[in-house]
């Protein structure tokens, strides 16, 4: 190995144990180890400004591909995302948005009340919508809006959010797995690689469907000491509001439905009308701003600016992985010791796609990927790369649930229970995540067997 490539893992290796250990806040960790890339990495080992340049990526910005794509094609994983950091800050901002109108406080009452505030049911409901919506929606804006919800009825019903949260979390990107539009890798899986939304859903979304079914009985036994805790408290309805009592403004609750409705459509449909996540951000953004009036400056406020930085860090020094080689290296393992055996193959890609994702964000991970499982498919006899994309996709989504970093959705729900005052640590967060992530990726590969190999 290079000495940029040692300095690389270092960095990484680093900041991991750093953020693990939970001594420092870990926008400062990741923002310092990012820095430490630029000058150690890039600077010392690779005297490059090149790879400098590249990580930063500010010039994606100003190109008009960044906010419109007039024909398919792979998304640039290249540095720091800045189309993720856009589209988060702007539904951010739509999310405060529609909490100031008494949207999440109105939607949890609602839901509370069809189930008779009884935890269980709302458990298990929650797990649903959250998969459900994050077939449609990316799950990035899933938990933003469900983790405000859960903590918004854990205030009211006096119950602990916490595995609320984490379930949510989960099947947020178990749900993603089952479409193109719901996990940022599917997109760059799907618009490199010639997939439909229809080709994802017939393939990846039974996998998902399969897996949701064991992960809602999962988790219920996981949680089920504390839910029937909980349960045993009678809640009294005549002492809680009236759903409606939640609206502060019945024109600024239509126009956020609206707007919300308006982010839905773009992002269901932008593979089709060529507009990038960073434009529907942008646009949400700028809109809701606008119609908010003299209240804009106090949306402003709100934003999540610690996970903004948080994940530009964590985009540094992932970067520094990806322009040393080292992501290329172990990509490349894969095609070496496989041989044209499709089974190992497929184990191979799904269970290292898996652990990699837990710990390096999926995005450039699984663009990094796509080359080598078509190299796989052309160079090796009875390969289909239909079978090995399919292995990607699910070991990139399911993987990155392991962790708290793993991938984005982990990082909104975690940031937003921390913003409320509910803490989780990495030792809370894998006790339940890890295990789930082991029986998913396990019955997907066996899935993947019995349908394709």
């Amino acid at each position: 190995m290079t000495i940029a490539q040692i300095l690389a893992l270092v960095i990484f290796v680093v900041m991991f144990i750093m953020i693990v250990m939970e001594h420092f806040e870990r926008q400062n960790i990741t923002i310092g180890c990012g820095i430490l890339t630029l000058l150690l990495v890039f600077g010392f080992g690779m005297r490059s400004i090149d790879a400098v340049i590249d990580t930063l990526n500010l010039q994606s910005i100003f190109t008009v591909d960044f906010w419109y794509v007039a024909k398919e094609s792979g998304e640039s994983s290249s540095g720091i995302n800045w189309s993720t950091i856009i589209f988060i800050a702007g539904m951010m901002i739509m999310v405060e948005g529609m909490a100031k109108a008494g949207f999440f406080q109105w939607l949890c009452m609602r839901l509370a009340k069809l189930v008779h505030y009884k935890p269980i049911p709302l458990f298990i409901a929650f797990m649903l919508m959250s998969s459900v919506l994050a077939m449609f929606i990316d799950s990035i804006t899933v938990i933003l809006f469900l983790a405000a919800v859960t903590v918004e009825l854990a205030k009211l019903l006096k119950i602990d959010p916490v595995p609320m949260i984490l379930s949510e979390i989960f099947c947020a990107n178990l749900g993603g797995s089952a479409t193109m539009c719901g996990d940022p890798p599917n997109i760059i899986i799907g618009t490199s690689l010639g997939y439909s939304f229809w080709d994802f859903l017939s393939n990846t979304g039974v996998i998902a469907g399969i897996s949701l079914i064991i992960v809602i009985i999962y988790f219920y036994l996981a949680y089920r000491k504390e839910l029937m805790r909980e349960g045993n408290e009678k809640v009294d309805p005549s002492v809680l509001p009236d759903p409606k009592a939640a609206i502060t403004s019945k024109r600024e609750f239509a126009t956020s439905c609206v707007i919300f409705g308006c982010a839905v459509v773009m992002l269901v449909t932008h593979a089709q009308t060529g507009l990038t996540v960073a434009f529907i951000g942008a646009v949400i953004a700028v809109v809701t701003l606008i119609t908010a009036g003299s209240f804009a400056l106090e949306l402003l406020k709100k934003v999540d600016y610690k996970t903004l930085l948080f994940f530009i860090g964590l985009f540094m020094v992932v970067g520094g992985l990806e322009q040393t080689g080292v992501l290329e290296i172990i990509a490349g393992f894969i095609g070496k010791i496989s041989g044209g055996n499709l089974m190992l193959m497929v184990a191979i890609i799904i269970w290292l796609s898996a652990i990699a994702s837990a710990f390096v964000d999926n995005i450039p991970f699984a663009a990094t990927m796509i080359p080598v499982v078509r190299s796989l498919a052309m160079t090796q006899p009875g390969v289909d790369l239909d079978t090995l994309s399919w292995a990607l996709s699910m070991g990139t989504d399911i993987g990155g649930s392991a962790t708290p970093i793993g991938a984005s959705a982990n990082v909104v729900g975690t940031s937003v229970a921390l913003k409320n005052g509910y803490p989780i640590s990495w030792g809370k967060y894998c006790k339940t995540a890890a295990p789930a992530t082991i029986i998913v990726v396990t019955v997907s590969m066996l899935i993947i067997f019995a349908r394709y190999c």
